[in-house]
């Protein structure tokens, strides 16, 4: 194969159009250059690499009813959304039995424990090593009992290739500083990372895609045209392009896509808010802070601050839920952190299977198509390895993907 096709802007899609030039191919990249950026733009910049537990999980089913009674209503299942998330519930939950989980679990840990270094090999090879920050993060709660419980959690969790410790006394000063009082409990996450900016971050992956002779081509892929065993790529506006190899990486755009040539694809946007403000006084070196009683996490990018929150099983053309800004204020006012508001809105959609896998294969529907999609929360931390792995995958190398394959869905 010496042309490639990548259906997706997203760090997934630029990582693989990157990785197919390392094999020196021609490629092509669509985007559709959303209005709205996409949930690889609006995430909170942390590479999270602790996260190798899906959260189809046993212990998730069991937090499901107290998420949903929670004063900060961290979870939300829409009644006008109910014909969307209520299969996928009930998937999640047959994915969440013990024996599921601990495959899952198998399978998630060889993508997760590869992804620090492909991130450190993605920064340099575009020529921008200072974009990606291995400080770690930072974990708060608001009492000594929600502390207490925490802790627990993390000691009795895998945290993969991170490693986690108590605060000394200087970080505890420092959160004072910044909260206005001391917190009843933190610990402090060594091994993780976060991004500098998004907007550097891809204008630095375009322009070296673009250097290399890649072609980035604006539109919406509508569906994949069948012809000798190969697909093609349709267009809203009627062109029709064609390549040795297609990949679709388009993230909740992928569904309709591939159940257009058959495939089974239970995924559900699993939407995220933000809200994204200057930097006001906030640290220039101070890592990312989970709040987990919260359901908040704040980044200082380099310059910009964000905070982000709320996962809402929906449908990607659902109208957002105004109140969860306010309340995501609320949240920031309460802790007393120094955010500037009111600040700028977003939403958006992380495209989720129901076993919180990704898809990464290639299709048995057409010789020449490949996909991956479906990372979750895991999107920008999973980006540069699955872009090195659709790469071994396109010349039949590389580790086993077959728990990634969307045949698991039937």
């Amino acid at each position: 194969m010496r042309s490639f096709l990548v259906i997706g802007g997203g760090i997934v899609g630029y990582s693989i159009a990157l990785a197919q030039q390392g094999l020196g191919r021609s490629v092509t990249l669509v985007d559709d250059a959303p209005s709205t950026p996409p949930a690889s733009w609006g995430n909170a910049g942390h590479i999270a690499v602790e996260q190798v537990e899906p959260l189809a999980s046993p212990a998730t089913l069991r937090a499901v009813p107290k998420r949903l009674l929670a004063r900060d209503d961290a979870l939300s299942l829409p009644l006008r959304d109910v014909r969307h998330w209520l299969p996928f519930g009930l998937r999640l939950t047959t994915a969440a039995r013990p024996d599921r989980f601990r495959a899952g679990k198998a399978a998630l840990s060889t993508l997760v424990g590869a992804a620090m270094p492909a991130w450190e090999r993605l920064v340099e090879g575009i020529g921008q090593p200072d974009l990606l920050i291995r400080d770690g993060h930072f974990v708060i709660w608001d009492t000594p009992d929600s502390a207490a419980r925490g802790l627990r959690a993390w000691q009795a969790a895998d945290t993969g290739t991170t490693r986690f410790r108590p605060i000394d006394e200087g970080e505890r000063e420092r959160l004072t500083q910044l909260l206005g009082r001391t917190p009843a409990g933190a610990i402090r996450f060594t091994g993780s990372g976060h991004i500098a900016s998004h907007d550097r971050l891809f204008a630095a992956l375009r322009r070296h895609f673009t250097e290399r002779g890649g072609v980035v081509v604006t539109g919406s892929a509508t569906h994949l045209p069948r012809r000798d065993g190969n697909v093609s790529v349709a267009l809203a506006d009627g062109r029709v392009l064609t390549a040795d190899g297609v990949v679709v990486a388009a993230g909740v755009a992928s569904k309709p896509l591939l159940e257009g040539i058959g495939h089974r694809v239970p995924m559900i946007a699993e939407r995220g808010y933000h809200l994204h403000s200057d930097v006001g006084s906030w640290p220039a070196d101070l890592p990312p802070l989970v709040f987990e009683d919260r359901a908040l996490i704040v980044t200082r990018f380099r310059d910009y601050l964000r905070a982000s929150s709320f996962v809402e099983f929906s449908h990607p053309d659902s109208p957002p839920d105004a109140a969860k800004w306010d309340r995501l204020r609320g949240r920031i006012r309460d802790l007393g952190l120094p955010f500037p508001l009111p600040a700028r809105e977003w939403v958006g959609s992380r495209p989720t299977l129901p076993d919180y896998l990704p898809a990464i294969g290639r299709s048995d529907r057409a010789y020449n198509l490949f996909y991956a999609f479906g990372h979750q929360h895991l999107g920008l931390t999973l980006g540069p390895v699955t872009g090195e792995r659709i790469a071994a995958l396109t010349v039949d190398e590389g580790p086993d993907l077959s728990a990634f394959e969307l045949r698991r869905f039937g």
